[in-house]
């Protein structure tokens, strides 16, 4: 195997006097391809900073392959400083970069490269930052959440893009598709330690289940070999004083490894209050039409939502996925047609952008509103330390400022205040943005149980399969179209999945957007041509041509009769130098032509 990339050695970590790291290591070879998983909150961040070298550990070692370069992506990248997003793509390429490069990806990406940073959405922020990653095309990258705040249209080029590169990848990520399209291996960063498996993501969570079973019987037979011990020495016979001691010394021994122990982390608690049950009919639009200036954004929908149906809403960014929430919640009026709400509608709503969340209030004013120490819920009044545990957060977290909380811990922070209302319709607005694994999975149960309705946008696709009724798609021109099922069922009726806007700075990504039905197991990556593939297609021809003219002007020079006998040497020269280039105008002919191939195959 090929000397590692990157090497972390024993890391140990400390904040607040909680150990977030404790002997944490791993390497990364040339061409891994790794999914660091854990729970919010065990480290993950902290693990990938100290690998990109941006923040020391308290005890370790980091140790890179001389020459090895390594790009990390934040999870929330911030670009103070830089006037023009194309500034952004080309800091840190480095003498050798290729500016193109980062040009073609900003293209790719949906930017022109003169936008001000200062001024961009959370989406596009993100696009910049892959551009600026990408473009070195490092040895290793490093990705926190790099699907967070991109439509499906940008994960599904990420996914191609990414599986193209040669690149080592260490991914963070609550995408499981994302995640088992790309790992070959999983690092499980469960209480400061990283366990590794070598098979992708998609055997993960059955690996990790059989671990957390194992240690649970190991935990119970120590709970009872130290109750076996302490009866020894209370009721044991009390000669061989020296052996006695020993016991006791071995009895303390075990009580000690017991509490060193870290169980695993507990999970959320998630219960939403139902209130009484809203009429069959929630909602139900007949040719609605809604439009900004001559742009429709919304045209001619006719829809029925009931009780009990969990309506995806699925599209591209800039699609007006949250206009048409607003349309069917009421929120706003239709330019034409009729929108028409049931009876009895209770409604909670949570958005993608915390925008309820003051970051200088702490997070006991946030859950109880300030002045006060309970919480109202629909099932009473609660303490507010007892709720917050609901949701893993600890008694002395209840001072903190919510500006100081990690992206998942915000999450968690709205789910606590949204669940304490009573509801019978959820709004939900990208809701497993920076929401680990298991919080997801608790989430998919409570909305499985949820006795209303829910309506939601998101663009996780395993999210979608395992909650929706019914997918309504984006299509062209303000049309929206329902489809039975989930988003796998959506693709299987229509033949492809999210497609991005009809406007030119989007158009590059079409291409990768015609999503075959997903099978079990990694769904198959469509063929594309890369910047490079590109690049060859334009200066083959030439290269071609010229050595064709090399060719002529060798053959012209041998067919001269005087040659051998003047200079034989010359002579044998010229007789390698065609062989040569005869080769290598076989092997760029060749080249070419694979080429136009995949080229015709990618333009079907």
């Amino acid at each position: 195997m090929a000397a590692p990339l990157l090497t972390l050695q024993n890391l140990h970590v400390t904040f607040g006097g909680t150990p977030l790291l404790t002997s944490a290591e791993f390497m990364v070879h040339p061409g891994d391809r790794l999914g660091l998983v854990g729970r919010n909150g065990s480290g993950k961040s902290t693990l990938l900073k100290v690998a990109a070298g941006m923040i020391d550990p308290d005890q370790g070692e980091r140790i890179v392959q001389h020459g090895a370069t390594v790009r990390y992506l934040a999870q929330e990248p911030r670009f103070d400083g830089f006037d023009t997003t194309l500034d952004v793509a080309l800091d840190g390429l480095g003498p050798a970069g290729d500016p193109h490069r980062a040009r073609h990806l900003l293209e790719r990406l949906g930017l022109t490269g003169a936008e001000c940073p200062a001024t961009l959405s959370g989406g596009e922020l993100r696009r910049c930052a892959l551009a600026q990653v990408l473009a070195p095309e490092p040895d290793i990258l490093l990705l926190d959440e790099p699907t967070n705040h991109l439509d499906l249209p940008a994960i599904e080029w990420l996914e191609a893009e990414l599986s193209d590169v040669r690149s080592a990848l260490v991914i963070i990520s609550h995408d499981r598709i994302f995640l088992s399209t790309l790992t070959r291996a999983t690092l499980w960063l469960d209480r400061g330690h990283i366990r590794r498996n070598e098979q992708g993501f998609a055997a993960f969570e059955t690996w990790r289940d059989r671990l957390l079973e194992e240690e649970e019987l190991d935990r119970h037979k120590l709970d009872r070999k130290i109750v076996a011990e302490e009866h020894w020495v209370r009721y044991g016979v009390t000669a061989r004083r020296k052996r006695n001691q020993k016991r006791l010394r071995d009895l303390a021994a075990l009580r000690q490894t017991r509490h060193e122990q870290r169980g695993p982390a507990g999970n959320v608690k998630l219960t939403q209050h139902s209130a009484v049950p809203s009429a069959k009919l929630v909602a139900e639009t007949k040719a609605a039409t809604k439009s900004f200036g001559a742009r429709p954004i919304v045209a001619d929908l006719s829809l029925r939502v009931q009780r009990g149906d969990r309506l995806a809403i699925v599209g591209p960014n800039g699609a007006g996925k949250t206009t048409l929430l607003n349309l069917l919640t009421g929120g706003l009026n239709p330019d034409s047609g009729s929108i028409r709400l049931g009876a009895n509608i209770k409604l909670v709503s949570l958005d993608q952008r915390r925008d309820r969340l003051d970051p200088s209030t702490s997070l006991r004013n946030s859950l109880t509103g300030g002045g006060s120490d309970m919480v109202e819920t629909g099932g009473g009044n609660r303490h507010v330390i007892g709720y917050m545990k609901e949701f893993l957060f600890t008694p002395e977290q209840a001072g903190t400022p919510v500006g100081v909380l990690s992206g998942g811990e915000r999450g968690r922070l709205m789910l606590a205040i949204g669940l304490a209302s009573p509801s019978n319709l959820l709004v939900l607005d990208e809701p497993t943005n920076d929401l680990d694994l298991e919080t997801l999975d608790l989430l998919q149960e409570l909305l499985a149980d949820y006795s209303g309705t829910v309506l939601f946008v998101s663009h996780d696709r395993d999210f979608i399969d395992r909650v929706a009724t019914s997918v309504l798609a984006f299509e062209e021109n303000g049309a929206w179209i329902e489809y039975a099922g989930g988003y796998s069922d959506m693709i299987a009726q229509r033949g492809y999945g999210v497609s991005p806007l009809a406007n030119p700075q989007e158009a590059p990504l079409r291409q990768a957007k015609r999503t075959r039905v997903r099978k079990p197991g990694p769904p198959p990556v469509k063929k594309r041509l890369g910047f490079k593939e590109k690049h060859a297609l334009k200066v083959l021809p030439d290269c071609i041509k010229n050595l064709e003219q090399e060719l002529r002007t060798l053959d012209e020079h041998l067919s001269d009769p005087a040659l051998y006998g003047q200079d034989p040497d010359a002579f044998h020269a010229a007789v390698e130098r065609r062989k040569a280039t005869q080769a290598e105008l076989g092997s760029a002919e060749e080249e070419w032509l694979a080429l136009e191939i995949l080229r015709e195959e990618v333009e079907i």
